[in-house]
């Protein structure tokens, strides 16, 4: 299948990042390599570090970007920055993009198991070599787990009746497809909640996917690394497409603009430092002709801080 990605928020993403042509980026999630074309485009002396946790987009990239010579493409995790960049002799970048969620290229493609509106294995594994996916959670979690994991992730109201659904439909036998779990979920939410909304597996489905690739786990723990590798002046863009990853986002950033923990009124005796200043004080959000043209784009949103 061809890799198709509409990179989102790509205009204004770029225009933050402030681009020195001589400088060094990385991409922490190179995807369908959209974002990452526009910033090489505008590297002469400088250097572009490509990241993805999956083979295939980075497959798919190489291609897309064959006439560039000066990317390094990293099969592995953003949070690994710093050893990444170890590994590279690199000690500082001065500008790193993060495009967080699943791509149009992971949804389209019908064995991947990510979308709900298409029939396919459960799976959802962003990292294909991951031995744990979305088949371990449905299938082996307890109703407690379950439950956690779709309220916490998923923000469903529903999450007990539709964990308790999903055990109950399993002693039958495993549960092995998406359309299964589909119309678990559509069985345990009441007809009345779902006639408005979004679809009514959207919030299980997040929250499983979420799970399955540890998204947010060590989410905060990245950003705080990214800034210590950013060069002064140096821009980090990060682009989410949930309240729970923006939230983590605009509280790291913040933590990082005013990290003094001392209590307030009271002189500063932690002597803690500022180390960003936050550039985009609301998020950047699609303008209407970006919503027209691609309406995933709707949710997303464009924090960006400035190194100190």
């Amino acid at each position: 299948m061809e890799y198709i990605h509409k990179s989102v928020l790509l205009k204004e993403t770029i225009e933050y990042l402030n681009i020195k042509p001589e400088g060094i980026y990385v991409d922490g999630t190179l995807g369908g390599g959209g974002h990452s074309e526009e910033i090489v485009k505008r590297l002469t002396a400088g250097k572009l570090i490509a990241i993805d946790r999956d083979r295939e987009a980075i497959a798919a990239a190489k291609e897309r970007l064959k006439n560039y010579k000066n990317i390094e493409y990293i099969n592995d995790n953003f949070k690994n920055i710093k050893e990444i960049l170890k590994k590279l002799r690199i000690y500082k970048v001065d500008g790193i993009l993060l495009d967080l969620g699943v791509s149009s290229y992971q949804l389209e493609e019908v064995d991947r198991g990510f979308s709900y509106i298409k029939d396919a294995p459960l799976d959802m594994r962003m990292d294909k070599s991951s031995p744990f996916s979305a088949y371990d959670v449905v299938n082996k979690y307890s109703d407690k787990e379950l439950e956690r994991v779709i309220k916490e992730y998923g923000e469903e109201k529903w999450a007990s009746r539709i964990a308790k659904f999903i055990v109950k439909e399993r002693k039958k036998g495993e549960i092995k497809t998406t359309f299964q779990l589909v119309d678990i979920i559509k069985s345990a939410i009441p007809v009345s909640a779902r006639r408005e909304g979004p679809h009514p597996a959207k919030r299980t489905f997040q929250a499983i996917r979420i799970e399955v690739n540890e998204e947010l786990k060590g989410l905060d723990k990245a950003i705080d690394d990214m800034a210590e590798v950013l060069r002064g002046k140096g821009r980090i863009a990060i682009i989410t497409f949930h309240s729970l990853e923006d939230r983590i986002v605009k509280n790291t950033f913040k933590r990082l603009e005013n990290p003094c923990t001392c209590p307030p009124g009271l002189p500063c005796t932690c002597r803690k430092e500022p180390i960003i200043k936050i550039i985009t004080k609301k998020p950047i959000l699609p303008s209407k002709e970006e919503l027209q043209a691609n309406p995933r784009s709707r949710s997303a949103k464009l924090r960006v801080a400035e190194k100190l």
